[in-house]
């Protein structure tokens, strides 16, 4: 992790749309009560699309547009230099993920006493994982085979898991909670001590297999961000771009009378969908700032946008010590919401209380926005 006290040339649509993904992927993981969430504040069930279910794939769509603007610093190193940078971004990305759910690292055990908690039953995949992995690939394929083949590479990626799916997946219900390939190939290859538990029974929708359609997510966002590099003053450009991404939202429903668009097994028809709504939302924005020059209330998404991991992080480890401060018999975080927001209503409640996290999350970001701390991983 590395603190800079100066900007790079940054992109300020990338930064807002970085922004935007951070503060909404906050505001869906803390909601007060689970119970009493909103419904375009969570996920499908299963098959199905909500709002919620485009926060992460924009998150990598973000990634893959970022990609697109630090290739150009490696023209000036050594092959060896490239492939190191590469894989060490990747590398302690997904240990800070991995860490992150292994943290506080200690807890009680049934004598009371504190012991270092038990990494046989510690989450190994999750978004920070996801994240590093795709990078790391879509990095990787970028440098050695160039932006053409990458992208060939990417929509193979569709085909490809759509078929693994279809071939290992149970007869008949290969894409239901229980019988997927996902969860057979997750199982064997981790057990079900290192899954996600909260579908109801081990499973995570961040596991290894669904990783490969979530390459396409970021390999889109490489090109798209390639695309509007070249073209972020083109109006006739962003509208090639925006006619795409209807195409491929199109392409993803029509997908989904054979492919369920499903966010937990991140089918292609998913991922497809994901990336057309994401090539269209940055093209607006692009067009907003750029071309309009219209940044009106825009400063609030930039702070989240120019420390997006950071203050996701941040998000992530602050919910959990707030569930390990107890007061009385609650926790902190659910004495604060049944104290402070609970009585605006049990929904309204729930959905302040996920703002009101955001808000000081991203306070966070302004004071080392004021302070043009940078902090990059």
């Amino acid at each position: 992790m590395k603190t800079e006290n100066a900007l790079s040339e940054r992109n300020i649509a990338l930064d807002i749309f970085r922004g935007l993904t951070v503060c909404f992927m906050i505001i869906v993981n803390t909601s007060g009560n689970g119970d009493t969430t909103y419904w375009p504040l969570k996920h499908a069930d299963w098959n199905g699309f909500t709002p919620t279910d485009l926060v992460f794939p924009s998150f990598l769509f973000a990634v893959g547009n970022a990609l697109a603007f630090a290739t150009k610093r490696w023209q000036n190193m050594s092959q060896r230099q490239v492939v190191y940078k590469i894989l060490k971004r990747t590398i302690i990305i997904f240990l800070i993920g991995f860490l992150m759910y292994w943290f506080p690292f200690f807890r009680p055990d049934a004598t009371g006493h504190w012991a270092l908690s038990p990494l046989s039953h510690t989450r190994v995949m999750g978004v920070l994982q996801r994240i590093a992995l795709c990078y790391g690939v879509s990095a990787l394929l970028v440098y050695f085979l160039g932006m053409k083949k990458t992208a060939w590479i990417g929509a193979f990626s569709l085909v490809f898991y759509w078929g693994i799916l279809l071939v290992f997946g149970d007869s008949g219900v290969g894409f239901s909670k229980t019988g997927n390939a996902v969860l057979k190939l997750d199982t064997w290859i981790l057990g079900v001590n290192h899954l996600y538990t909260g579908e109801g029974f081990p499973f995570d929708p961040e596991g290894i297999l669904s990783t490969i359609p979530a390459l396409f997510n970021v390999i889109a966002g490489y090109v798209s961000g390639v695309y509007l590099k070249n073209n972020r003053y083109n109006i006739k450009a962003l509208l090639r771009m925006i006619l795409w991404g209807g195409v491929f939202v199109l392409l993803a429903i029509g997908w989904n009378e054979v492919l369920p668009i499903n966010k937990k097994l991140w089918t292609s028809s998913f991922a497809l969908l994901t990336v057309g709504l994401d090539m269209v939302l940055i093209s607006v924005i692009v067009y907003l700032t750029d071309i309009l020059k219209f940044q009106k209330g825009s400063s609030f998404f930039l702070v989240a946008g120019k420390n997006p991991l950071f203050i996701y992080l941040l998000s992530e480890l602050g919910v959990t010590i707030m569930f390990m401060i107890h007061i009385g018999n609650e926790s902190l975080f659910r004495w604060i919401y049944s104290n402070v927001f609970q009585h605006t209503g049990d929904y309204l409640g729930a959905f302040l209380f996920s703002v009101w996290w955001m808000l000081t999350c991203w306070f966070v970001g302004l004071v080392l926005d004021k302070k043009n701390i940078y902090i990059k991983i």
